[in-house]
């Protein structure tokens, strides 16, 4: 069944851990500032459901995904690469090319950490509209940002700068608004993270309506 936010629902596909972490957090933020819904696995902890059925789930009431294949290093206890990335974007453009109307509309973007990197482990995605982000959080909003106005066509989404500009402003209030919720910083889960980012969105709205623009 297709969600009731289906056309704002963006899945994010990338690494989970500390050291991108920072780049996960702008991300998010960017995405929420658009006007869209970031979703990802980290909003579901239930042990009773198969992982692979839950990312199933979640691109399926997706319109748009996001994914980051720039983690292809070794592991350094089991020697392998990690390929989680590249699996849940294979399940995403499946999705678009073998399912019912409301799939085949999906958009996604795929991203690197630096230019035709990809092409050296796995080519066949040649052809998608590839954005690096040269693991630089301004860099991934502003990238994120173009994406989401072209593939939306949203005339309401304001530039990669502004939304960099709101981001910092975000990150020094971050202590404070997530005591409101009575939330440690270092603490949070990603619901509580997006729950903070919604609160202070409500109190920092952008003043769109004197320009003549609706959000």
């Amino acid at each position: 069944m297709k969600s009731s936010h289906y056309n704002d629902n963006v899945f994010i596909n990338c690494p989970f851990d500390s050291t991108y972490k920072p780049l996960f957090d702008a991300m998010v933020f960017a995405v929420h500032d658009c006007g869209f819904i970031p979703r990802c696995a980290l909003e579901e902890e239930d042990a009773s459901q198969v992982r692979i059925d839950k990312i199933y789930s979640i691109i399926a009431n997706c319109r748009y995904g996001i994914h980051d294949i720039s983690r292809t290093e070794l592991d350094e206890v089991s020697g392998f690469p990690r390929f989680n990335m590249p699996l849940e974007l294979g399940i995403f453009l499946g999705a678009k090319r073998f399912g019912i109307e409301e799939q085949k509309r999906k958009k996604c973007l795929v991203l690197d950490s630096e230019p035709y990197r990809y092409q050296q482990f796995v080519s066949d995605i040649a052809g998608q509209d590839t954005q690096a982000h040269h693991n630089a959080p301004e860099d991934i909003i502003r990238v994120v940002r173009n994406w989401i106005r072209t593939a939306s066509g949203r005339q309401t989404i304001p530039s990669g700068s502004t939304i960099w500009d709101r981001y910092q402003n975000f990150m020094k209030d971050l202590p404070q608004t997530a005591q409101k919720y009575q939330l440690a910083v270092e603490e949070m889960i990603f619901n509580d993270y997006t729950l903070v980012i919604e609160e202070w969105l409500k109190t920092n709205a952008r003043h769109l309506s004197q320009h003549g623009l609706r959000r």
